[in-house]
C-alpha cells in the first residue's frame, strides 16, 4: 500500500487488518513484551525541558505514541535531514530530499529518561529493522533514524542499539541511523495531532491505532491518556 492510498480502503477491509495489526504487533519481536530498558541511560533529574527527534515512518504514528507517553510536554511532526528549503511535505515526498518523516519531543528529565524514551521507540513506534520504508510505506523519507542533541544522547542510542542487537531482540539486523541533529523543521499544520483528529481514517485505524494500545499495553508505567 503506498502512502497516496491511505484514504482508499474499504471500511470492513479496514475493521479486519487493524484486528490483525492488533493482534500481530508493529515489528517481528515479541509483543508480547516490551522490549528490554536500557542498560546505559541517563537519570531522573530535575533541570530544563530536553529535545529528542525520532523518525520512524510516517509521523502521524510516532507523534500520536510519544504524545501519550508520562514526562512528554509536545510531540511535534515535521522534517529533519535536509535544508530548509526542502522542509515542505510535497517536496520531501519523492524522496530525494535528504529529509525524513520526523518527530520532535520535548521531554521533563524529571519524569522520563531518553533512554526511556528510545525504548518506546524501539518497542512500539516503528519496526527498526526496515530499512528505508515503515509498514507501507517505501522511500528514504521513511527511514528509521535517531538524531541526538548532544553526546549523551549518542551515547545512550548507540548503547541501546547495541545491546538490543546483542540479545537478539528482532529476528532482523536492526537499521537505525545515529546522527547529529542539524535542524528539525515542522511539518505543515494540517499533519499536526493528525492521527487525533482522524481517528476513522483508514490508515490511522490499521497502522497508527495499534501502536498507542501497545504502548498501554507493553509499557503502562509509561503510558498516560492525552
Amino acid at each position: 500500500m503506498s502512502r497516496a492510498s491511505r484514504y482508499f480502503i474499504p471500511m470492513g477491509l479496514v475493521l479486519v487488518l487493524a484486528a490483525v495489526v492488533s493482534r500481530t504487533g508493529a515489528h517481528a519481536s515479541d509483543k508480547t513484551a516490551a522490549i528490554p530498558a536500557p542498560a546505559v541511560d541517563a537519570q531522573l533529574a530535575p533541570g530544563e525541558l530536553q529535545t529528542a527527534v525520532f523518525s520512524g515512518g510516517c509521523f502521524w504514528g510516532v507523534q500520536a505514541v510519544f504524545q501519550h507517553v508520562k514526562g512528554v510536554k509536545s510531540a511535534t511532526s515535521g522534517y529533519t535531514g535536509g535544508a530548509a528549503s526542502t522542509a515542505h511535505y510535497e517536496i520531501v515526498s519523492t524522496g530525494e530530499t535528504g529529509h525524513a518523516e520526523s518527530v520532535e519531543v520535548k521531554y521533563d528529565p524529571s519524569k522520563v529518561t531518553y533512554g526511556q524514551l528510545l525504548r518506546v521507540f524501539f518497542s512500539v513506534a516503528h519496526d527498526p529493522t526496515e530499512l528505508n520504508r515503515q509498514g507501507p510505506d517505501e522511500g528514504t523519507q521513511y527511514r528509521s533514524m535517531i538524531s541526538y542533541t548532544n553526546e549523551e544522547q549518542k551515547k545512550i542510542a548507540q548503547a541501546y542499539i547495541a545491546q538490543l542487537e546483542g540479545a537478539k531482540v528482532f529476528s532482523g539486523k536492526i537499521v537505525t541511523e545515529v546522527v547529529p541533529l542539524k535542524a528539525f523543521y515542522a511539518a505543515e499544520g494540517y499533519h499536526q495531532d493528525y492521527a487525533e483528529l482522524h481517528p476513522n481514517n483508514p490508515y490511522i485505524a490499521i497502522n497508527d491505532a495499534p501502536k498507542v494500545t501497545h504502548l498501554k499495553q507493553q509499557l503502562p508505567e509509561l503510558y498516560r491518556d492525552r
